[in-house]
């Protein structure tokens, strides 16, 4: 799919609202424009309060894709929402230290992540993977990972 049914809204170039006479209440006409995901990414890199990867603006935008083709409803794109919502890490230890405020070990116990030391780095990040999903929403993609607030 080409193009995604994301919106985003634009005020008409004149910029003034349309005042219906009788109720004398100020209303807009807001025009929808239909984003690629390379749009979407692009407005994601270029909000200065964020610090979105090329690769995790693409995951981002794909996600969001399909989020609105499985439930067949229309997004409006809004980066400031997406930048409190989300969050890119490089790795899913480097996420959960990030998380906690705390070191691996530390943020692992304080998840409730159970461990007996003898895991190796895939273990621990499957048990990272399975905590992150049944709290939230979990986008991996080469480079990085993006969690859901939660």
């Amino acid at each position: 799919m080409d193009k995604l049914t994301r919106s985003k809204r634009v005020r008409p170039s004149h910029g003034k609202a349309v005042t219906e006479e009788t109720t004398n209440k100020q209303t807009t006409n807001d025009m929808k424009k239909t984003l690629t995901n390379y749009e979407i990414a692009h407005e994601l890199m270029q909000d200065n309060n964020a610090a979105w990867s090329r690769a995790g603006a693409f995951a981002l935008a794909e996600h969001f894709q399909e989020y609105e083709d499985s439930v067949s409803e229309e997004l409006e794109l809004d980066v400031v929402a997406i930048r409190c919502d989300f969050t890119e890490s490089e790795s899913l230890q480097d996420w959960i230290a990030d998380y906690y405020g705390k070191p691996l070990g530390e943020s692992i116990k304080l998840a409730g992540i159970d461990l007996d030391g003898e895991e190796d780095e895939d273990e621990i990040d499957g048990w990272i993977r399975s905590f992150i999903q049944d709290h939230g929403t979990l986008i991996e993609f080469s480079g990085g990972i993006i969690v859901s607030s939660f």
